[in-house]
């Protein structure tokens, strides 16, 4: 079902306001390009095409995507695409979640550094992660991780954190598979992974932005009372039971990979006398119940874009045995290993939108016709049309 309201909606009605946030630098440029390809997704701003169908002759205009990470009308067919992929990479063993939380101390900085913030995050998780796992007393083997960087909350306030899918073993020094030691109930002890995780997040924190100030011309300062305020408190590693199956892996990959902030289908009503959105949101303290939250359009705004990541950066990352480099290799010795097992994959997602085929006549007989620009399709765009298919079913 179509979503009666859109991001789009919201940013297009505030498109001054938004250019003036920039010039008073409480939005970015960076920010403010990201929005403008979000605001004219699927619009005639970015042009579009003319599709027919070759059975029955039908027509349909198409207008193109933004295509970019952050919009919530872009990311089903690359989802999709993505969880296909991973799929044939899954072992046949338990697979843990774990999740990394960053104390809400540290959101200043990750306002004003994203890229060393986040990046640390990354770097920290699977460092925490890898010195369990190579440590006797827990596995002694080298195992992997698919991790996935969400930053926000349901009220879109700044909550970064990283999803993690871990394989309950690993590959040890010869090369053998060896088997989580807890029986499939926990992976690693979540107080002493607490612990770890905070100390070797400050580390990497630190590591990074004395690699940016090498040759960096503004200088970046880590305030010693933050670390300070951050080391009075216990930092959040979340562990959850393992997943039942492969299906429920598949399932979790599909709705957390290519998630966005918020999506089209939680924004319930956009009023444009008093310039307040209303959107649905979990409140998570009251056992997950749905509540409606309303609030200014420009501070939607502003919570929306604190989630915009810095260009070019990697939000989903594999490790060890599932990286991109190993796991060609790993992943068939390892199956080698382990006794096989009929996999059912019961399809949990939505079927991908496919752009061949006619709702009409529903064969995979459209071919497009001709495309145009901002200034929509020609005024005889019909007879041009049917000319054109005439001639491909002649020919």
């Amino acid at each position: 079902m179509q979503p009666k309201y859109e991001l789009a909606d919201v940013l297009r009605s505030q498109w001054n306001a938004i250019e003036q946030s920039v010039a008073n630098k409480s939005l970015n440029t960076w920010q403010l390009r990201t929005l403008s390809a979000l605001s004219k997704c699927r619009s005639a701003a970015l042009g579009g095409h003319i599709d027919g169908c070759t059975n029955c002759g039908s027509l349909r205009i198409s207008y193109n995507s933004c295509r970019n990470r952050h919009c919530p009308k872009c990311q089903g067919n690359e989802r999709e695409a993505w969880v296909a992929a991973r799929e044939e990479e899954l072992l046949p063993v338990a697979y843990f979640h774990v999740v990394f939380t960053l104390p809400s101390e540290l959101n200043i900085l990750c306002i004003q550094q994203p890229r060393i913030m986040y990046a640390s995050l990354f770097d920290a998780a699977w460092d925490t992660i890898n010195t369990f796992s190579k440590d006797e007393k827990h596995l002694g083997a080298t195992t992997g991780m698919i991790s996935i960087l969400h930053t926000w909350g349901q009220q879109l306030s700044l909550h970064p954190h990283l999803h993690c899918i871990i394989p309950a073993g690993g590959l040890t020094k010869s090369k053998q598979w060896k088997h989580c030691k807890t029986k499939g109930n926990y992976l690693f002890p979540v107080k002493a992974l607490s612990v770890v995780y905070r100390a070797k997040y400050i580390h990497h924190l630190r590591k990074n932005i004395i690699k940016h100030n090498v040759n960096a011309e503004k200088q970046i300062v880590l305030p010693q009372n933050i670390i300070t305020e951050c080391f009075k408190k216990q930092w959040v590693v979340f562990a959850k039971k393992p997943f039942s199956g492969v299906n429920s892996v598949v399932e979790y990959l599909g709705r957390y990979t290519h998630k966005v902030a918020i999506s089209n289908h939680r924004i319930t009503a956009i009023n444009k006398v008093s310039e307040t959105i209303s959107f649905q949101y979990k409140d998570y303290k009251a056992n997950g119940v749905k509540k409606i939250s309303t609030i200014n359009s420009m501070e939607f705004v502003r919570r929306f874009s604190l989630h915009i990541l810095p260009k070019g950066f990697v939000r989903i990352r594999h490790y060890g045995i599932l990286s991109s480099t190993a796991k060609t290799k790993t992943i068939v010795a390892i199956r080698k290993q382990l006794p096989k097992k009929e996999r059912t994959i019961v399809k949990t997602l939505a079927a991908p939108y496919n752009a061949k085929e006619c709702k009409c006549c529903k064969k995979e007989t459209m071919i497009q016709i001709l495309s145009f620009n901002q200034r929509g399709p020609p005024n005889n765009w019909r007879a041009l049309s049917k000319d054109f298919l005439q001639i491909v079913k002649m020919n």
